[in-house]
């Protein structure tokens, strides 16, 4: 163990864990290499996953023995933590599994990664690459098999709720330089996976450890995507029971939906609520609506996508502003809630309640919930060992 100021570090099963007096962090040590460098430790702690350090919950008792007390009951907490994830994630898949075959692999992915965000026209990339992940791994775990472009119709990408989907370009991109390194090794699956962690990482999100050695399928599932990935329009009841059947919790679901705090949103997926008179959308009322209504006029017929941030109101708790933290949630309970299906979360006691607890702290108890219902949802893997392909090409099968 180490000491410094204010804070310990620990090393426990491949992890480095370091507690603070307010908060603690894992960090797995083969991952630090490729986390971005700052000349101030404090900024790059700030980019990892923080756990509140209330373990002992008697004041006196925290006076009295002092704050080591508080440091060793945390660090064994986070060790059945480490053990309990990594017991929850497939024997297949694990931390640094390309260590040996491609040993640069996540070095490659995050310093791409880096390249691309710089690039204007990819500003909005980790939102895209999120909701790419989210409707991969939605649909028969992550596989990449929303990646695929046979040319038959029969694609997922054909689906309903993927055809506004983006983000695909920069899964290339990197699988070119991950060709270039160590051909036909690392799949296009943990790469869109990955990327998609750091890019949350690079736009202010929390790091996240990521377990690797998915395949990639070689089919399509069209029909199934198109009957399960939620819509912006469905009810909670559906929202809950389509998550449900993945396997998340109602907490899990709310937490996964803040999501939709950064990036961009098309006014094709809000007009539908502001232009039915005959069923008119409970949530949004008439000033709202006027107001979305005018952002969406003033763009041109050939740019579907508006900003966020321009539709924001003056207050700093704005829930347009690109920025990952609770500021979605901020926005529902102001009923100003951009899609019908977020609002939704508002409808049910259980999910409001959640929604309530995220906004009234610091943000940590999202960030906590967050990371925590991410990696589940990367660990939903179908397909490792001898079982599907690591295509060449992320759009195409290899035998095609």
């Amino acid at each position: 163990m180490q000491t410094r100021k204010d804070c310990w570090n620990f090393e426990y099963s491949a992890h480095s864990i370091c507690i603070c007096t307010n908060f603690a962090y894992i960090i797995p040590l083969k991952s630090a290499h490729f986390l971005p460098h700052t000349t101030s430790e404090i900024h790059t702690l700030s980019k990892l996953p923080k756990i509140p350090s209330k373990i002992c919950a008697v004041k006196e008792m925290i006076s009295k023995m002092g704050c080591q007390l508080k440091v060793a009951l945390l660090f064994w907490s986070l060790i059945a933590a480490i053990i309990t994830t990594q017991r929850a994630a497939s024997a297949s898949i694990r931390i640094d599994f390309y260590d040996q075959t491609c040993p640069r692999a996540e070095k490659i992915i995050f310093t791409e990664m880096q390249k691309i965000l710089q690039r204007p026209e990819f500003k909005n990339a980790p939102a895209q690459l999120l909701r790419l992940f989210f409707h991969d791994c939605f649909i028969g775990g992550c596989d990449a098999s929303v990646l695929l472009n046979t040319g038959n119709l029969q694609d997922e990408k054909q689906a309903g709720p993927n055809l506004s989907l983006k983000g695909f370009e920069i899964i290339n991109m990197i699988k070119e330089a991950l060709e270039r390194e160590c051909p036909v090794i690392v799949s296009c699956s943990d790469i869109l996976v990955i990327a998609t962690r750091d890019a949350m990482i690079l736009s202010g999100g929390p790091f996240y450890p990521v377990y690797t050695g998915r395949r990639d399928s070689k089919v399509s599932f069209l029909q199934k995507a198109s009957l399960e990935i939620p819509s912006p329009m469905d009810h909670i009841d559906k929202i809950l029971m389509l998550f449900a059947q993945r396997g998340f919790t109602a907490r899990e679901t709310v937490a996964l939906l803040g999501g939709h705090s950064i990036g961009f949103i098309s006014c094709a997926f809000i007009q539908p609520r502001i232009n039915n008179d005959t069923n008119p959308d409970p949530y949004i009322g008439d000033d709202f609506k006027e107001e979305i209504r005018q952002r969406c006029e003033k763009r041109n017929s050939n740019f579907s996508m508006m900003d966020p941030q321009q539709l924001s109101s003056a207050s700093s708790s704005s829930p347009f502003t690109s920025h990952f933290g609770t500021h979605y949630y901020e926005s529902l309970t102001r009923r100003r809630g951009l899609l019908f299906s977020d609002m939704e979360l508002m409808a049910n006691e259980q999910t409001a309640a959640v929604v309530e607890e995220y906004v009234s702290d610091d943000g940590s108890t999202f960030q906590r919930d967050f990371i925590t219902a991410l990696v589940k949802m990367s660990n939903l893997v179908t397909l490792t060992g001898s079982q599907g392909e690591v295509r060449l090409n992320c759009s195409v099968p290899l035998n095609t």
